[in-house]
């Protein structure tokens, strides 16, 4: 299997890396972090202007031709950077839905504002009850007239503060676990009956609790089959699994490297703690867990275009390995470098919680492994 990168997307990688270094260095991205807006708009009108937001759709859609490889080089770069801005929740997760499943009109009206960033989108799926099962749906969408009435509750809506459009799922039949009846509507958060409730999460980025009361809805904006949209909501899910896999491994290689480089200046005993044989195993362990997710990560992206049980079974493959390896590097390089690693001064800490995070986002390792299982037996 060819895992060589075309020239094209090896100056889409050194573009990013530049940006993200001179536009977001650490110290940059805790003040932003903590600023009353949580993100910036100025470097998402950056990322707009350079066509990152338009790299993984097709020309056809007005994008310039890329696939999931693109976004995989995006969220590594990103991953490496502690990047805040929502490019998964906006691209990867509701660029993936009208991708797949938008119509003509949806398209034409939403794909050339997220491409030139003038819209922001959330991810609306989660409930208070429903942990990481997708059908899991308490938030009904009942038919009216010639459009539906949405009400109930969604929790951990990461980007939702900011967002200009949510793409929610909701139940328009069955009961709240059926795997029927889940459908997906693209939602306004300024329409009348929508509240939210903003809070910062602990790896610095915002979410918001999001409450449907009596939202009118029209027909246009169901995306795909009323009814019929756990499979779709799946794929992108598992799309936007693939994106995390590659910030985390992103997030890893800058720990090993700051790992290594403080071993070789730390001293002990009057000599650098990387002479010593114990750290050097760990080091060496925590190298190879990264490696392999890098190689897990590659794997996903590419089978992402499979039938849906080879798909599913190589997002929770790359699910289960970055969430241990995550785990291994990020525990590892707090305790190599010691009190200090968890001080809000050093970046360690930081990218120790992004990837806590990341390991439990759609689905934590014992999640993934209990689907791999029960997908490997058929």
């Amino acid at each position: 299997m060819d895992f060589n990168f075309t020239p094209e997307q090896d100056t889409l990688r050194d573009q990013i890396a530049r940006l993200v270094r001179d536009q977001n260095d650490f110290d940059t991205r805790r003040k932003v972090s903590r600023s009353e807006p949580g993100w910036r708009p100025a470097l998402w009108s950056q990322f707009a202007e350079l066509g990152l937001l338009g790299a993984p759709f097709s020309e056809e859609d007005g994008g310039f031709g890329g696939s999931a490889v693109e976004s995989m080089i995006v969220m590594e770069e990103f991953g490496k950077g502690l990047v805040i801005e929502p490019y998964l929740q906006t691209v990867v997760i509701a660029g993936g839905f009208l991708r797949h499943a938008g119509s003509a009109a949806q398209k034409e009206d939403h794909l050339a504002s997220i491409i030139g960033g003038e819209r922001v989108f959330a991810f609306a799926y989660s409930e208070p009850k429903s942990r990481f099962d997708l059908n899991d749906v308490s938030t009904t969408a009942r038919r009216e007239g010639d459009g539906y009435v949405l009400n109930g509750h969604k929790a951990v809506v990461l980007a939702a503060p900011f967002a200009s459009h949510l793409i929610v799922t909701a139940r328009t039949s069955g009961a709240q676990r059926d795997k029927g009846g889940v459908s997906v509507f693209i939602v306004p958060k300024a329409a009348k009956g929508v509240s939210t409730r903003d809070y910062p999460t602990v790896d610095g980025l915002r979410a918001s609790e999001v409450y449907f009361e009596n939202v009118h809805v029209p027909s246009s904006d169901l995306i795909g089959e009323a009814d019929h949209g756990l499979p779709l909501v799946e794929a992108v899910v598992d799309e936007a699994i693939a994106a995390l896999c590659a910030e985390a491994h992103g997030a890893m290689k800058v720990l090993n490297q700051t790992t290594l480089d403080y071993s070789k200046t730390r001293k002990q005993f009057g000599q650098p703690i990387g002479n010593f044989q114990v750290l050097q195993h760990r080091m060496a362990d925590m190298f190879m867990a990264y490696e392999q997710s890098v190689s897990m990560t590659y794997m996903v992206t590419l089978k992402l275009g499979e039938p849906e049980t080879a798909r599913k079974m190589a997002a929770s493959a790359a699910k289960v390995q970055i969430g241990k390896a995550g785990r291994l590097v990020s525990q590892e390089a707090v305790q190599i470098h010691g009190g200090m690693g968890m001080t809000d001064e050093l970046n360690v800490g930081h990218y120790f919680k992004r990837i806590t995070m990341i390991e439990s986002q759609f689905g934590n390792t014992d999640w993934h492994l209990r689907r791999f299982t029960e997908l490997s037996n058929g």
